[in-house]
C-alpha cells in the first residue's frame, strides 16, 4: 500500500471519534443553553440553576438612558434565580436564532442573537455570549454576558410571529 494512502488512512481513522465528539459536545452545549430558556420560560429556577457551574459571573452592557455606554456587573446568580423562581404574571420568553458554538478541550464559547418578551410584549433585544467548562462530563456555564436595547432590532420574521 502507498504510503500517502496509508498515512491518510490512519489519519481519517484517527480524526473520525474526534469530529465526533466535537458534534457531541456542541449539542451538549446546545441543550445547557436550551435548558436555561426552557427553565426561564417555565419560572423553574432549578433548571436555570442546573445549567451554571458553581461560581458565575455574568455582564451586562447597555446605554443609560442618556445614552451613555454602561457595563453592570454581578459576580453571583442568586438574583436571577429568584427573579426567575418568583412567580410573574407572563411567561418570559428568550428567543434565540444565529447560534455560533466553539470548542476548545474543556472550554466552549456560544454567541447568539436573541430576543426577550414578557408574555407577547417585545421587552428588548441582543447579544448573548456564554462560556462554558466541561467538568466530569458536563458542560456548565461560568460566564454570561448580553447586550440589551430597545431599538435597531432585527428580529427574524418566525420569532415575532411566535409573539404577536
Amino acid at each position: 500500500m502507498n504510503i500517502t494512502i496509508f498515512a491518510t488512512l490512519v489519519v481519517l481513522v484517527a480524526a473520525g471519534p474526534l469530529c465526533a465528539q466535537g458534534a457531541d459536545d456542541k449539542e451538549a452545549v446546545k441543550g445547557v443553553i436550551t435548558r436555561l430558556f426552557t427553565g426561564m420560560q417555565k419560572g423553574d429556577s432549578a433548571m436555570v440553576h442546573a445549567a451554571f457551574a458553581g461560581e458565575v459571573t455574568m455582564a451586562t452592557a447597555f446605554r443609560d438612558k442618556t445614552g451613555k455606554p454602561m457595563l453592570h456587573r454581578e459576580n453571583s446568580i442568586a438574583d436571577f434565580l429568584k427573579a426567575v423562581g418568583t412567580p410573574h404574571k407572563e411567561t418570559w420568553y428568550e428567543e434565540i436564532w444565529n447560534l455560533d458554538i466553539r470548542i476548545d478541550g474543556d472550554f466552549a464559547q456560544a454567541w447568539c442573537d436573541y430576543a426577550f418578551y414578557v408574555g407577547n410584549t417585545f421587552s428588548h433585544c441582543g447579544i448573548d455570549a456564554f462560556h462554558l467548562h466541561k467538568k466530569d462530563g458536563a458542560w456548565k456555564i461560568f460566564h454570561l454576558s448580553d447586550t440589551r436595547r430597545k431599538d435597531d432590532c432585527i428580529v427574524p420574521e418566525d420569532v415575532s410571529k411566535k409573539h404577536q
